[in-house]
């Protein structure tokens, strides 16, 4: 069996002497992983950093065999990215998130999603804006999506700046205003222009999702929110929102 592809570097650990076992995000294929051959050496190093668009060329026997990759550099970001802090911490989280999918399962939107964050690298509030988007899409790709369209009490499609950290829905301003120290912000910047993002709705977002994700994915899953999603939020945020929040 064989194919090629495009692909993202996630990740990569040693194998043997001189090989390494790759991981990348590929847009038809999922996450997926193979075996590099020489991948230590000092050529291939530089083209298997974490964050570069990659040529893959997947080979096996079966199709449930690991299989050996053959790489070629596409767009070698890797370098760049390890000089912007907020870059490398949002990448290594977004993979830490691809990890919760199952191996090759396809998910193209947050493939393209990691493409629009790795294209804004060098942009701190925008990388941090997709990112926080990102793991709004990564709640709907593991079947927790939030309804963020219209308000859960009145239907309303305006308004909208609350979520119930019961039901994932929107509520909007009017009807939320009795219970709004029980509810969620809803930065706007999740539903529309990326401009609206600044320091207070960039921590309300991962506020937001951090909640869901600690109650459907992490918790129930036992395994702890990745270490780069603080690191990123300390330095893009200003601060580290709790994972829960008070329940109405």
């Amino acid at each position: 069996m064989e194919w090629t592809e495009r692909a993202t570097v996630l990740g990569h650990r040693k194998h043997g002497e001189s090989s390494l076992i790759l991981e990348v995000m590929t847009r038809e294929r999922g996450r997926h992983l193979g075996l590099v051959r020489g991948g230590r050496s000092r050529r291939m190093a530089a083209v298997l950093q974490v964050g570069n668009a990659v040529t893959v060329t997947w080979r096996a026997r079966l199709d449930e065999h690991l299989g050996l990759f053959q790489v070629e550099g596409e767009t070698l970001r890797g370098a760049s990215l390890f000089e912007r802090p907020e870059a490398l911490l949002a990448v290594q989280m977004c993979a830490a998130h691809l990890r919760l999918l199952a191996e090759r399962d396809p998910h193209a939107r947050l493939h393209d999603m990691l493409d629009l964050i790795l294209e804004h690298h060098d942009d701190p509030q925008t990388l941090a804006a997709l990112s926080a988007r990102f793991e709004v899409l990564l709640l709907e790709e593991l079947g927790f999506g939030l309804d963020l369209t219209a308000c859960a009490a009145t239907g309303v499609e305006t308004g909208l700046i609350y979520v119930s950290p019961k039901s994932g829905r929107a509520v909007s301003a009017d009807a939320g205003a009795p219970y709004k120290d029980k509810l969620l912000m809803l930065p706007a910047f999740l539903t529309s222009s990326l401009d609206k993002a600044d320091e207070v709705s960039l921590a309300d977002a991962f506020h937001l999702s951090g909640y869901f994700l600690d109650r459907d994915v992490w918790s129930p899953r036992g395994v702890m929110p990745p270490e780069a999603r603080d690191a990123l939020i300390r330095r893009i945020a200003g601060r580290k929102p709790q994972a829960n929040a008070g329940q109405p």
